[in-house]
């Protein structure tokens, strides 16, 4: 039983930009039933100044009803014996939403070459500029990578490459004395499936208006010189919104069979793991894996990649303050055709398809030069799952130190959020908070003392860490953590933005849109868990008088 609830002293934990005004304005006067924030609005000249405005504070049952609105829960047995769970939650900043989610789980049909078993998807989308393309992608991104995968499975040769003479004679005077690796089991070929879908997505989204603009022109040729006007036509917003907004999308695809764990990203979402790791005495800690790497102009890599993709005369504009061409965030994502037509381009489709619906596209970049600038191939990343039992006892993919590692280090769960929540929680935390959540702590717990009850370790592999996406400074005040949730992405949510402290946590949930976008983002976390074979972990209340023994 719980007998005491902790509450924190000290100073709210602040986050970034975001957090500092928060942390400046909760300062300002209180009134009763709300509270005050300064806020910038258009004066009767036209210019933005700073005014004072009030907003009513959600009472207790309103927050519990904001943060479970959303929130949802899946069990799905397995002939395996294995039972996959996920949850997702949302909290909107927008109005609407601009983050979307999706899922799929299909059953493989076995065959020779191919053992019994389930492909799992699963994606977050994060828009911006508004919801159209994230949407949209909600619907199609999956079916795209599905179609790819199924192609590879049973047509392979649109992937690889056809051998020329010299490959065929090696071949032939040199028999290889193991039997070759399906196509669907080889890393290669899988994430090269994976990234030939995305980028049919996108240019899908990108070249809609282009076709509906000539397939018009080709039935009902206009005047030489003439510009159609299609602006009432039924397909013209359809076609022109999701081009122009856009969409970061990470996609998590896991093959039971093959037991292999695919993480495709594009853009600034992330996906993190959390692999329990267990020594000879039956102690464990939890270790943090990154599965993707935030992709904007503040990651080294991209800013190369960049630079390397453009002439030299624009080295030093290609990404400004760490930003493409100095306004868009993320270098990788769906849409935001303004970074991928040309100026001429733009202007045409504008004339024709916004200006009759007074809908005119934002002004094209000025420093654009040689579209593209943004790309919606991902960054594929490959684990396997050893956990998962062997797809048959020849399999090529088992080893003995597979099986010998099983007991010592398992991936338990993976977490797909956008980048609203880990503007405000870093990758260890998530980890410890889902480690807690699946150890059975309820309550409040002290930030200072969570890593005491659940460890964890950051991967010492380059490749398992991330760089941060955005200029974050994190200021750590103390306060506590809550474990009071079933679900464990509301459990995520909460925390983000106070956990234990309430008042903090009704005060920026209060916020209304579009005010709101100056404290925090739209967020979507998915968490993705198994269970199987293993005990259920205890539930246990803690205490802060009697440290707690969280076990797996």
């Amino acid at each position: 039983m719980l007998r005491r609830v902790w509450r924190p002293i000290l100073a709210t934990t602040a986050v970034g930009t975001s957090a500092y005004l928060y942390h400046t304005y909760s300062q300002k006067k209180q009134y009763s039933g709300g509270f005050e924030l300064q806020v910038k609005t258009k004066g009767a000249d036209g210019k933005r100044e700073m005014s004072t405005q009030k907003f009513p504070l959600l009472t207790v049952t309103g927050l519990e009803e904001r943060l479970k609105a959303h929130a949802t829960s899946h069990a799905s047995p397995r002939p395996n014996g294995i039972t996959w769970r996920h949850t997702t939650a949302q909290l909107a900043s927008n109005d609407p939403i601009e983050d979307t989610v999706s899922y799929a789980i299909i059953r493989r049909d076995p065959t020779p070459d191919t053992p019994d078993g389930d492909l799992l998807f699963f994606t977050v989308m994060d828009g911006h500029a508004g919801p159209y393309t994230s949407r949209l992608l909600a619907k199609t991104l999956i079916p795209a990578v599905a179609l790819q995968l199924s192609e590879l499975m049973g047509e392979p040769n649109s992937f690889v490459p056809k051998k020329g003479t010299l490959d065929n004679l090696k071949s032939w005077i040199y028999p290889s004395k193991t039997s070759p690796i399906p196509f669907d089991a080889d890393p290669k070929y899988v994430s090269n499936a994976i990234q030939s879908a995305f980028a049919m997505a996108d240019s899908e989204i990108i070249n809609a208006p282009l076709r509906l603009l000539i397939e018009n022109m080709q039935a009902n040729p206009p005047p030489k010189g003439v510009e159609p006007d299609l602006s009432q036509h039924p397909m013209a917003m359809a076609a022109m919104l999701p081009a122009l907004s856009g969409s970061c999308a990470l996609l998590a695809y896991i093959d039971t069979a093959r037991r292999d764990l695919y993480v495709a990203c594009t853009g600034d979402c992330r996906a993190v793991a959390g692999i329990w790791e267990e020594d000879t005495e039956g102690k464990g800690t939890w270790r943090v894996e990154v599965l993707s790497e935030d992709q904007t102009g503040r990651n080294p890599k991209e800013l190369a990649r960049m630079q390397s993709e453009h002439p030299r005369d624009e080295e030093a504009s290609v990404i400004q303050r760490g930003r493409v061409l100095g306004g868009l965030e993320p270098t990788r994502a769906f849409g935001d055709a303004r970074y991928k037509w040309s100026g001429d381009l733009q202007q045409l489709l504008n004339r024709v398809f916004l200006k009759g619906n007074n809908h005119p596209m934002r002004s094209t970049p000025p420093l654009l030069k040689t579209p593209p600038y943004v790309t919606s191939q991902p960054v594929v990343t490959h684990r396997k799952l050893s956990f998962l039992p062997p797809a048959s006892p020849s399999s090529e993919n088992t080893t003995s130190s597979d099986v010998a590692d099983k007991s010592k280090s398992e991936l338990r769960f993976i977490v797909l959020a956008t980048d609203g929540l880990w503007d405000q929680l870093s990758s260890s935390e998530v980890v410890a908070l889902v480690g807690g959540h699946l150890a059975g702590l309820s309550g409040s717990v002290p930030k200072a003392q969570l890593s005491s009850l659940i460890p964890t370790t950051l991967s010492s592999d380059p490749s398992a860490q991330t760089v941060e996406g955005k200029d974050k400074r994190r200021r750590d005040d103390g306060g506590a953590w809550a474990f009071v949730e079933d679900n464990v992405s509301t459990h995520l949510i909460r925390n983000a933005f106070g956990g234990a402290d309430q008042r903090k946590l009704r005060r920026l949930l209060s916020i209304p849109a579009p005010v709101s976008r100056n404290y925090r983002d739209d967020v979507t976390v998915t968490v993705v868990w198994w269970e199987g074979g293993k005990d259920e972990p205890k539930q246990e209340t803690f205490n802060l008088q009697t440290p707690l023994k969280a076990k797996l």
